[in-house]
């Protein structure tokens, strides 16, 4: 299910207030980096699963060839499983990007710096999250 109309904001205890790009890791693209590719040139243009999908292509460098052949049967292994939201994201958790999922459920990012950011955090009317913190609560 695709999230509608609301806003992940950064994790409480993320230890950054200003958005970092992130970079690939030696040996394996990361899902951060590949998340932040897609999303900051395509904002609005995935839904959850339609980016979740696509990182995992990247990530598993399936050919286009393949994705075009066999879409439906890569999509339903890889959905065979539960995969967590934005929420569980190193972007939002770790980097400093907030996560606007629009009324069709296209995802955009925004820098926690941003006007932009504060606008969804300030507005009473956008249901509105926290990124999953990294550490647990202390009790």
């Amino acid at each position: 299910m695709n999230p509608v109309n609301q806003f992940i904001e950064i994790a409480p205890d993320s230890p950054t207030r200003t958005s970092i790009i992130p970079q690939d890791k030696a040996d394996k693209r990361s899902i951060a980096s590949i998340e932040y590719e897609l999303l900051s040139v395509h904002p609005y243009c995935y839904t959850l699963d339609e980016l979740q999908f696509a990182v995992n292509a990247m990530r598993n460098q399936i050919s286009e060839h393949a994705l075009q052949a066999q879409r439906r049967a890569l999509w339903d292994a890889f959905f065979a499983k539960p995969h967590a939201c934005m929420r569980a994201s190193p972007l939002t958790k770790k980097y400093g990007w907030g996560v606007h999922y629009d009324a069709q459920g296209k995802i955009a990012l925004y820098a926690v710096e941003s006007k932009e950011y504060q606008r969804f955090v300030n507005d009473k009317k956008m249901q509105k999250y926290f990124a999953m913190r990294s550490k647990r609560a202390d009790k």
